[in-house]
């Protein structure tokens, strides 16, 4: 959506294709601000699955999205391309939807695909025949070497083999078998693209782009260069807690948000609530209804009544304009790449807190590479206890070292994205490319 924006600034129309059950969580985050500029159109196809199924199932979705989207979208298209209005020039899509530019490849569309995580998590991605033949992985993508850490090329994430992108989504065998055969089925429509886009540069990630030659920076996309209000998020977002954050001190908060996906169990849920508390910090906690496994979130007793006016909780926050208020200390993330991108373009401190897919090697990037950020220690129970979140709190806030990297950090995203920087080139050049 933020590219969508960037491209619609440029006076470029844009058909948004959503499933339908994104995108009318979508519409219902936004209600009427939806279509303000008259260039960007939401619109949608069946996913497949039934309304109240659970879209949580990663292996499932992906299944039925390869049965039934290729079909619909082909509709979509002559539809849209039937009638008196601009006909469809490119197909720009996720490379995690690459049915979608296969089949505007079939169509004779030319194609752009936008690769929406670390241009290094791509290059893992690309190398798969590589960890075969090295005798990493076998055919089906299970580790061979189960404990054997390695490094794709120097100055470069650090990967652990369980924490491949595959192995990471669902415990189930047979999801992870179709989750890397459709990764192996995008990897072959990186083949063919005409772009291959990032968001993300080049300060921030030399060696991954050097390792995945065909993809190109322009990014790290940042809110400010936003059209309007749409940002495409699935929930309604409260800005009160932005009044909230005018009332702390500069620099004392700390910002809790998990992203979409992220389920904690009540344990562990528990352990976050007093970890917190015990911080004696104000903090802001993007708590989602259904972040814990249950119908309820359970928070400790009495700890509503002792944090007071110290913390504050909502739903669902307005993220970018959260980690550029002065008064934010640090946050606490799953490590998203869009969080990510949104925390280093605001020149935030991380403290980690990666849940599947490729946060560890988000994680690793923060950490290990630039820097900004500390990791958390699990129990031998898997379970990352309140001491651990308050003292890695104050080794985190108390080291100036990591404000000073992270504000380097930014400085550095925020060039790339100027006027005439490496980002702003390629996305000049690409905006170029879809008007000839």
């Amino acid at each position: 959506m933020e590219l969508s924006q960037n491209l619609a600034k440029q006076g470029i129309k844009i058909s948004f294709v959503n499933t339908v059950f994104n995108h009318k969580r979508v519409l219902d985050a936004f209600g009427e601000k939806v279509d303000e500029n008259g260039l960007l159109h939401l619109l949608s196809v069946p996913d497949g699955l039934e309304d109240r199924e659970d879209r949580n199932q990663l292996g499932k979705l992906t299944e039925r999205l390869c049965q039934v989207m290729p079909t619909q979208l082909r509709e979509l298209i002559h539809k849209v391309n039937g009638s008196d209005d601009d006909k469809i020039s490119c197909v720009l899509a996720d490379i995690n939807m690459g049915l979608a530019l296969d089949v505007a490849a079939e169509l004779g569309i030319p194609t752009a695909g936008l690769w929406p995580a670390a241009v290094f998590q791509l290059a893992t991605l690309l190398s798969i025949p590589k960890f075969i033949d090295d005798g990493l992985i076998d055919e089906i993508g299970t580790p061979l070497m189960k404990h054997k850490m390695f490094q794709l090329s120097p100055k470069t994430p650090s990967i652990h083999p369980m924490n491949l992108v595959w192995l990471n989504i669902d415990d189930s065998p047979s999801t992870q078998k179709i989750m890397f055969d459709f990764l192996l089925r995008n990897n072959k429509v990186v083949e063919t693209l005409d772009w291959v886009l990032c968001n993300s540069s080049l300060e921030l990630e030399l060696q991954g782009f050097n390792l995945a030659p065909k993809a190109l920076p322009i990014g790290p996309f940042l809110a400010t260069n936003r059209l309007g209000n749409l940002s495409g998020n699935f929930w309604p977002e409260d800005s009160t807690c932005l009044q909230w954050l005018n009332q702390q001190l500069p620099g004392s908060v700390i910002y809790v948000a998990f992203g979409s996906f992220t389920v904690f169990d009540q344990i562990q849920f528990q352990e976050l609530a007093l970890g917190l508390e015990i911080t004696e910090r104000p903090f802001l906690w993007v708590v989602r209804e259904d972040i814990a496994k249950g119908k309820h979130r359970n928070y400790p007793k009495g700890f509503n009544e002792r944090v007071g006016n110290r913390c504050r909780i909502v739903s669902w926050a307005p993220q970018a304009a959260v980690l550029g208020h002065s008064s934010i200390a640090c946050f606490i993330s799953h490590c998203g790449w869009n969080s990510t991108m949104e925390g280093v373009g605001n020149g935030v401190p991380f403290l980690c807190w990666p849940y599947f897919a490729d946060q560890f090697l988000n994680e690793s990037y923060i950490s290990d590479i630039w820097k900004t950020g500390l990791k958390l220690q699990k129990d031998e129970g898997g379970i990352i206890r309140k001491e651990e979140i308050r003292r890695k709190v104050e080794q985190l806030v108390g080291d100036e070292n990591f404000k000073t990297r992270a504000v380097e950090l930014k400085q550095m995203a925020t060039k790339s994205v100027s006027d005439g920087g490496s980002s702003d080139k390629v996305f000049k050049n690409f905006v170029q490319w879809l008007k000839s």
